[in-house]
């Protein structure tokens, strides 16, 4: 009785055995073809990429998307980047909000895809969008130099000053010397009668380009 019993749980650890030996052969060989097929999936992602941007480098907006659409992937972040920026070259700029917008949705911290969005809704012109989409970079980085430029520029077309002044002013205190924010802050400081700033900006433009005309222009208009 007590041989059969101990047969019985020799047979028994033998199969737990056999099954644990399966399990990990099965494991193994998932994660071999998971791997397997990432490496190629990825391989023809990469070649997708290239044969794109080398259309797009040829000006061939049409089968830079075309080559795109073939590995599209609607949950793909970087598919629906790329699409969103070959579709507004190609002027198709509803079409290009629409995947900027399916990037944001997949990123919603994103600060390219924002930046990439507000092209094509400006292009449309929906600048109460672009203003919302700027202002929501800020949100995340109120640092940023491109948000605070274009949202400078916008509120100075407007010809709200107060609003470009605020946005100009935190672009210049990171790049004191950059020609365009200089221009724009010392034309800001002259629609907001504020003269003495304004000549002092416009003279620091001059630095930059000595013969720059809209800074020429501005100084003589401050008497």
């Amino acid at each position: 009785m007590q041989n059969a019993k101990c047969k019985m749980q020799s047979a028994k650890c033998k199969m737990q055995g056999f099954l644990q030996l399966q399990f990990i052969m099965a494991s193994l060989l998932f994660f071999t073809s998971l791997s397997l097929f990432s490496q190629t999936n990825y391989t023809t992602l990469r070649e997708a990429f290239a044969k794109s941007q080398e259309y797009e480098g040829r000006g061939d907006f049409a089968d830079a998307i075309g080559t795109m659409k073939t590995i599209y992937q609607e949950d793909s972040y970087e598919i629906n980047l790329r699409l969103g920026w070959v579709t507004y070259l190609n002027g198709a700029f509803t079409e290009s909000a629409a995947y900027y917008q399916k990037a944001i949705k997949l990123k919603p911290y994103s600060i390219e895809a924002k930046l990439g969005f507000a092209n094509p809704a400006s292009a449309l012109g929906n600048w109460d969008q672009v203003v919302s989409e700027y202002n929501e970079i800020l949100v995340i980085d109120p640092q940023n130099t491109t948000a605070n430029y274009r949202l400078g520029s916008i509120y100075y077309g407007r010809k709200d000053y107060a609003k470009a002044e605020k946005h100009l002013e935190k672009v210049i205190n990171l790049y004191p010397f950059d020609y365009d924010s200089m221009l724009l802050y010392a034309w800001t400081f002259y629609k907001l009668g504020k003269l003495r700033e304004a000549q002092v900006m416009f003279n620091k433009v001059l630095l930059n380009k000595p013969k720059d005309t809209s800074a020429l222009e501005g100084l003589s208009l401050i008497k």
